[in-house]
């Protein structure tokens, strides 16, 4: 194994101090407050608030159920980003960000002056009847990638199972 790129080291003050929480499980959040008429009133969507907030207080994350977010879309989008995320790197770069598109590849990010060991595909939520795609340049690029239509999928349905 060789050495490792010391633009990924983070300085030793900036490293987390390692600790062992015992806990039982993660939180899971349901959603069907939200996501089901049937069960949404005031109070319990509250309830919901207030869950979410001591998840993220507590825990920094939880794990969502009753989301409506179909199986079958979950699977197609996971299938588009590995397949995405396969690509070489000037394949990914051709959709990256820039000063002009905020959405798209990105693989340089830093924190606290570290390089990040990660690489990204950024996208935004838009509302078909009340934001209208753009026609950026760039959208072409990444609409050959398949990964933004079923981002976009994602953003406005949530239910579909057609793809």
């Amino acid at each position: 194994m060789g050495e490792v790129d010391t633009a990924f080291i983070q300085d030793p003050l900036h490293r987390p101090k390692l600790c062992v929480i015992e806990a039982e499980e993660i939180p899971v959040i349901d959603l069907s407050p939200i996501t089901n008429q049937a069960v949404s009133d005031s109070s319990s969507i509250e309830g919901l608030v207030k869950e979410i907030g001591i998840a993220c207080k507590e825990w920094g994350f939880f794990q969502v159920i009753n989301h409506g977010v179909s199986l079958t879309l979950r699977q197609n989008i996971e299938k588009a980003s590995r397949m995405f995320f396969a690509q070489s790197l000037e394949e990914k770069r051709k959709v990256s960000r820039n000063e002009r598109n905020a959405m798209g590849y990105y693989d340089t990010e830093h924190t606290k002056n570290v390089r990040d060991w990660k690489e990204v595909f950024d996208s935004v939520a838009k509302h078909p009847t009340l934001v209208p795609l753009t026609t950026d340049e760039n959208d072409d690029q990444l609409s050959l990638s398949g990964l933004i239509h079923l981002l976009s999928t994602l953003h406005t349905s949530g239910n579909s199972s057609s793809l």
